[in-house]
């Protein structure tokens, strides 16, 4: 039986909708579970009745009888309240059960008929509670759900804790939720049956604070404004979805450095003690709320005599959690500094920055104050402010860069020099360097309404370009405006034709157009003697060479690291450094590449560029992966993986890099839902280029988590996705490899070593050592298939020195690990403790528990032979793919129709068919024929 109070929002408590709290909600769960009761706490607004729903609903099936009760603090007062809500409709099926003296007592609290109270029928009252409990559950497990317990009667707090202190064994289990500020919960874990766990409920992240948003309808919200919200909530749900209303119902967003707009409801809870304040006290926390970082000293400095005194005066009532002696001043909440200062006449706000414009003694802090003193434009506080921005971009704060820089454009004459929306373009940019990009993209748009010099419009179409991301399909329709307004000017024509290079490789998939639209750019950048322009576009062709394979990589570097070099390119994550860094990546020189992409790391972590930090935080995690470090490997694509989605940049790849990271050293099934994530953001934005390995990531996953048959599937249309783009070098996704183990494992032993053929063939050219010796891995398990099982120990014996010496610890782990498998059953060694130590030392777990599997399961039946029969029919000998197209073309269809049978390219079908050509010893289609008619005459 399932008593129902107040919880009449279901849909909302499903545990899929309970924001940021994995960790604690997996906890409760165990621990109710197992038996146990939960006691879940926090302060207001913390998200308490969201979890404890959320756990009711998955727990409240299990029970034959749910209590609830929910109390409110204006029925406090009223003695047995909660019992009546919890006890009120099942006394009757109960009562008959209850001693005599115990069912009158308790009848009677649950009425209002006697006048029960704990002083006259006490003992009654409480074994009366403890029978009822016992009852129920001597029918089924018996849940009591209780939430808000600090507004529980006082009479029916005590009932429950008698009882609950003493029910032992019996089937009743709590779930409750207290609002607490500190460690006050411990009365309420007192009350609590013995083995309550305890769980605090903390502020959420700024990252979940995004999500919770979103999930509220809230979409639009810039991400510095989503930064503020976060900021000014403290991480408290309810906060911040009020702020978010607010903002919502508000036409007109906050002014650049002004704070969010606080809603009456917050203002109300937070500011119910500021008329305790002296007039003079609450000005001189005006002052504070107003100051970044305020100090007494900035306080006497900005004119506040009394400081000490009147913050002393608030922190006694608990608005400041500061000590009156201390230097700091800090608010006990964000959110009562943010409502101070809302709640402030405007007048009031300009005279308290006017003071702090020349108390603060951070240039950056002078100049913002002076901006909000000042109303209307005046071109000595824009140029103030335009140097502030200009040294927070020196300091390696872009975003603080671009606040000033708006504000510097409002105080700018319409007539001046440089123009208010010159000003406004040069804070976009440092919000796209920032990675707000939002903020950027409507500051362009802005701009564009009323541009009409070509430079600025076509500035303003380069941040809505970038704003874009992977996604440039979305703005396929800006091109032909842009263009428009370049006209024949080299120098913008240059950014124009960069751009396109971008959407030649990401939108259209096509390399050898994006090489050639990035090599024009660079021509026009040299031409129009924008040296910047042209350094990006040299890095970017030659990282679309090192992609292609193409001779031409090296040179072009070299020309890409020339001198003059620009700083901004210098550490980009297009830029030249960044180039070289995958140049060495790819040529096996794993120091040296881990090198240069700590030195790049490090320095745009200095400047604030966001993007680049979120890229080379996944560039340092694939140099340690590569070099079996999977535990730093993981670490790190985790941290991009938060800061990409903090910033929305990047996600996809991020989450590609963190899915190989995770299937080496982590989580096999999130490495799995990570991969899916990433190509179906890839698949979303047309982003050829990352989809191709995204699904390369999916293919290694399956691979770890033992499913063969799907990473064949994966990787075959890898295989399409590169042939068709024209990758042709196997060190960038490096996947071959496993598509040629997993071809094995299904029993395609002929289409992986043909895997196998073709990819050495690249790796040869190009010089990939290490992409060879995992090929010869592969090439051992296809020896073995075929029964040549000495040869394949040899190879596999030479493959692992090869990885050890080449530096890539995971792929000579796995050597050891086939090695291993390979002499079960034989002669000679057959431990498999050296893999077990190497997937140690790389703390390859998931591969250690595959080591630990196999040891358990003892010898393996030894590998069946492929039958090597001269006499089978030639075409038996063809690779699964190429038995299918050979089958398509007996059947009478064209390549094109092949092509849309099996999903894959025309050029695709033409190449398999060149194989199988070359593997029957035909010429054409026709003999194709003739082979199957002389099969079936016989």
């Amino acid at each position: 039986m399932t008593v129902r109070r107040d919880f009449t929002e279901p849909a909302r408590g499903r545990p899929d909708l309970v924001i940021g709290r994995d960790e604690l909600v997996t906890a409760a769960r165990d621990q109710l579970a197992g038996g146990g009761s939960v006691l879940l706490h926090g302060p207001a607004g913390i998200g308490k009745s969201t979890v404890l729903r959320a756990l009711a609903a998955d727990y409240g099936e299990a029970a034959r009888t749910v209590l609830r009760c929910s109390a409110t603090e204006s029925e406090s007062h009223l003695p047995f309240l909660a019992l009546a809500d919890l006890f009120g409709l099942v006394l009757p099926e109960i009562s008959d059960r209850l001693p005599a003296a115990q069912r009158t007592a308790l009848e009677s609290a649950l009425t209002g008929r006697g006048e029960s109270t704990l002083q006259r029928d006490g003992l009654a009252l409480r074994l009366a509670v403890l029978s009822a409990l016992r009852a129920l559950a001597a029918e089924g497990p018996v849940l009591v759900v209780a939430d808000d317990l600090q507004w529980l009667d006082s009479a029916s707090a005590e009932l429950l804790g008698f009882a609950a202190r003493r029910l032992g064994d019996t089937p009743v289990q709590m779930l409750c939720a207290v609002r607490t500020e500190g460690q006050e919960y411990d009365r309420h874990l007192r009350a609590s049956p013995p083995d309550t766990l305890a769980v605090r409920l903390n502020p959420l992240s700024r990252a979940q604070v995004s999500t919770l948003l979103d999930h509220r309808g809230y979409t639009d919200l810039p991400r510095s404004t989503v930064r503020e919200i976060h900021r000014t909530s403290g991480g408290n749900p309810l906060f911040a979805l009020e702020l978010g209303r607010a903002l919502g119902e508000n036409p007109t967003p906050p002014r650049p450095g002004e704070p969010l707009p606080v809603p009456t409801s917050l203002r109300a809870l937070v500011l119910s003690r500021l008329d305790m304040l002296s007039a003079e006290a609450r000005r001189t926390l005006l002052v504070a709320s107003a100051g970044a970082r305020p100090t007494l000293a900035l306080l006497h400095a900005a004119g506040r005599e009394n400081a000490e005194a009147e913050t002393a005066q608030a922190a006694a009532l608990g608005l400041l959690a500061t000590e009156p002696e201390g230097p700091a001043v800090r608010f006990a909440h964000p959110l009562i500094s943010a409502a101070l200062y809302a709640e402030a006449p405007a007048q009031d706000r300009r005279a308290a920055h006017a003071a702090l414009s020349t108390a603060a003694s951070d240039p950056i802090e002078r100049a913002r104050h002076l901006a909000l003193a000042t109303t209307g434009t005046d071109p000595d506080v824009a140029a103030r402010l335009s140097e502030a921005a200009a040294l927070a971009r020196d300091r390696g704060a872009p975003s603080v860069a671009a606040s000033l820089g708006l504000l510097a454009a409002r105080h700018t004459p319409a007539d001046g020099a440089p123009g208010p929306d010159e000003r406004r373009l040069l804070a976009a940019e440092d919000a796209i360097t920032a990675g707000e990009v939002d903020l950027a993209r409507d500051i362009a748009h802005e701009v564009l309404t009323r541009a009409t010099v070509p430079a600025e419009r076509v500035r303003a179409w380069m941040v809505v370009i970038e704003a874009a991301g992977q996604a440039l399909g979305d703005v396929d329709a800006v091109f032909p405006k842009v263009l428009a307004d370049a006209g024949d000017d080299p120098r913008l024509l240059a950014l124009v034709h960069y751009q396109l290079a971008w959407r030649g490789l990401v939108v259209e998939g096509d390399f050898a157009e994006a090489r050639q639209e990035a090599a024009h750019a660079a021509e026009l950048a040299a031409r129009g003697e924008d040296r910047r322009t042209e350094l990006m576009a040299l890095s970017f062709q030659a990282s679309i060479e090192i992609l292609m394979g193409h001779p031409d990589a090296p040179a072009t570097i070299k020309r890409a690291l020339k001198e003059p070099q620009d700083p901004y390119v210098a550490c980009h994550h297009n830029g030249a450094g960044a180039a070289r860094f995958r140049w060495l990546l790819m040529s096996d020189q794993l120091p040296e590449a881990r090198t240069t992409i700590t030195a790049l790391l490090r320095e745009v972590q200095r400047r604030g560029m966001v993007e680049s930090e979120v890229h080379f935080q996944r560039f340092l995690a694939d140099t340690e992966l590569r070099s079996g470090h999977c535990g730093r490997a993981l670490d790190l694509a985790r941290e991009s993986l938060r800061l990409a989605r903090d910033s929305s940049i990047g996600l996809g790849a991020s989450a590609m890099l963190t899915s190989l990271a995770e299937a080496s050293g982590g989580d096999v099934d999130r490495a799995l839902t990570l991969a899916r994530e990433a190509a179906d953001r890839a698949e979303e934005d047309g982003d050829q280029m990352y989809l191709s390995r995204a699904l390369a990531a999916l293919g290694y996953a399956q691979l770890v988590a033992g499913d063969a048959a799907g990473t064949v599937r994966s990787l075959r249309r890898v295989r399409e996705l590169e042939q068709g783009l024209g990758i042709t070098d196997p060190a960038r996704g490096r996947w071959q490899g496993d598509l040629a183990e997993a071809l094995v494992r299904i029993g395609e032993p002929g289409e992986a070593q043909d895997v196998i053929d073709v990819t050495r063939e690249h790796a040869l050219r190009l010089g990939r050592e290490s992409v060879l010796a995992v090929l010869d891995r592969a090439e051992a398990l296809v020896r073995a298939a075929r029964g040549d099982l000495d040869a394949a120990l040899a190879q596999l014996t030479s493959v692992q020195d090869r990885l050890a010496k080449l530096g890539y610890g995971l792929e000579e782990a796995r050597a050891a690990f086939e090695l291993a498998r390979l002499r079960t059953g034989r002669p000679g060694p057959t431990s498999y403790d050296e893999a077990a130590r190497l997937f140690r030392r790389c703390r390859a777990m998931p591969w250690l528990r595959q080591v630990d599997t196999a040891a358990a399961a003892g010898p393996a039946k030894p590998p069946v032979p492929v039958a090597q029969d001269t006499t089978l029919d030639a075409l038996e000998g063809l690779a699964s793919m190429e038995r299918q197209v050979a089958a398509l073309v007996m059947e009478g269809a064209t390549n094109r129709e092949i092509a849309a049978r099996l999903f894959i390219s025309v050029k695709t079908v033409e190449a398999t068919l060149t194989r199988v050509y070359r593997k029957l010893g035909i010429r054409s289609r026709v003999d194709i024929v003739r082979l199957a008619a002389g099969r079936h005459a016989k």
